[in-house]
């Protein structure tokens, strides 16, 4: 696998973990919305959001009143989100990749990728990006990032992942890294902002946000029964009051 290339099965990955994922990822602090505003998404928008998964951003963008596409390749999460917001008029549901969106050329205002960017061949998603903008069209990427040396819970949950994730490392979405962006938005021009975010969880709730991941061992994989075993410890060891938080960084990157 390249630098610019997701892993071969990229588009199934999040297949058997739909519900985990609906319940248990984060959603996005207000401010990255108020952000997007400031830096020209108009009422009304064309806005197409890239690796949609289960409308987790899409919902933020229709309750704002844009018109939004929604790109997911992978059918049960493009299921999901139909169910949640395929009511609105505004909600387009498009079965397509990144890479190959199936839409018209120059007919985006903004382009998002909230969660999801880190999955694309960049160099391919770089000319659908360019065909699909207007003129004066932008782009957001955006990532919830897990501030794994904030805490000792989350310092041990990452040397769990380590441990029983097997490709953790490979699919994690810092390999997006700044000379990445740099070669793919114009003149490696970009914005970059930062907003404090963050879950809490019970034991349920904590082990359905380790099982939404995609790197998670799967049911009858070897690792996941140790996995599971290792997490409930971390719980029982870092609970206050019943629950454990999450405490991410949201990274919102802004360019043409």
């Amino acid at each position: 696998m390249s630098a610019h290339q997701p892993p071969d099965n990229a588009k199934a990955r999040f297949s058997n973990r739909v519900a985990d994922y609906v319940r248990c990822r984060p959603g996005y602090p207000e401010e990255v919305m108020a952000l997007l505003r400031r830096a020209g998404l108009r009422d009304g928008c064309k806005v197409a959001d890239i690796g949609s998964g289960t409308g987790i951003f899409s919902k933020l963008l229709l309750d704002a009143g844009h018109e939004v596409f929604a790109v997911e390749p992978n059918a049960e999460m493009r299921a999901a989100a139909e169910d949640l917001l395929g009511q609105s008029p505004s909600f387009h549901s498009i079965a397509a990749s990144g890479e190959e969106t199936t839409l018209p050329d120059q007919s985006m205002d903004w382009i998002v990728s909230a969660q999801a960017f880190h999955w694309l061949d960049r160099v391919r998603a770089r000319t659908e990006f360019s065909r699909l903008l207007k003129p004066a069209g932008s782009i957001a990427l955006i990532w919830n990032v897990r501030q794994t040396g904030s805490t000792p819970f989350l310092r041990e949950y990452e040397d769990l992942l380590l441990t029983y994730a097997p490709d953790y490392a490979q699919v994690r979405h810092e390999n997006v890294d700044a000379e990445a962006l740099a070669h793919f938005f114009e003149d490696g021009r970009f914005e970059k902002h930062v907003f404090p975010n963050a879950q809490t969880f019970d034991l349920a709730g904590l082990r359905g946000r380790l099982l939404s991941c995609s790197y998670a061992p799967a049911e009858g994989h070897a690792l996941r029964v140790p996995m599971l075993t290792e997490l409930e410890r971390l719980y029982d060891a870092h609970q206050r009051d019943g629950v454990v938080v999450f405490r991410y960084h949201t990274e919102v990157f802004i360019g043409r």
